[in-house]
């Protein structure tokens, strides 16, 4: 459990507590009493700043996908080449668990298969997918692949092959065998030269 000093506004410790209850132990999984007790705040404080559980999990969703999308605009701000910067989701991925502590795979998949349609966490599930598959087809284009349709959806399957790998070794240790996303980040790389999607020269 990550201590913090109680001198942080209330909202933050909830933020905080949510985001690491959720990804460890799951949404549904985890009940407001064990947020309140990390976050060391009473109820009435969480209800003033949330309608309830429905809109922490939003507002958790909401802060990991801001941190998420600044991660990778930091990341691709210090790559020039137009190859690099199409992967550099996967250089993204790296930062942001460093960051983050996020090992055990993706919060938002893992979401998506806790909250049905209508929950005011969902747009920024959606938010996220439109993130990846709008800008993996910008960069695409911008290095200028033959295909940008089909390298931006094989990279997001090599991106969410990675996350999912990191999910089960989670649960089995003993399977990893280095890092998934660097892993999948060269089978990217070798699919594309190999494709011959990328221009000559």
């Amino acid at each position: 459990m990550s201590t913090r000093p109680a001198t942080r506004p209330a909202r933050e410790r909830l933020l905080a507590a949510a985001g690491e209850l959720f990804y460890e132990s799951g949404i549904a999984a985890t009940g407001v009493d064990a947020v309140l007790a990390r976050a060391r705040v009473a109820p009435a404080t969480m209800y003033a700043h949330f309608a309830g559980k429905d809109g922490l999990v939003a507002a958790y969703l909401q802060r990991r996908y801001e941190l998420w999308e600044q991660t990778w605009d930091e990341v691709l701000a210090e790559r020039t080449d137009p190859v690099d910067r199409l992967l550099s989701v996967f250089d993204a991925v790296d930062r942001f668990r460093e960051r983050e502590g996020s090992g055990r795979g993706c919060a938002f998949l893992a979401a998506a298969t806790e909250l049905p349609h209508g929950h005011p966490g969902h747009p920024w599930l959606q938010a996220d997918s439109r993130l990846l598959t709008q800008r993996l087809r910008e960069l695409a284009a911008a290095a200028g692949v033959t295909d940008p349709d089909e390298v931006a959806t094989t990279l997001l399957l090599c991106y969410d092959g990675a996350l999912a790998r990191s999910a089960r070794e989670w649960t089995t240790p003993e399977l990893a065998a280095g890092s998934s996303v660097t892993r999948a980040r060269d089978l990217a790389a070798g699919w594309l030269a190999a494709r011959g999607h990328l221009p000559a020269g």
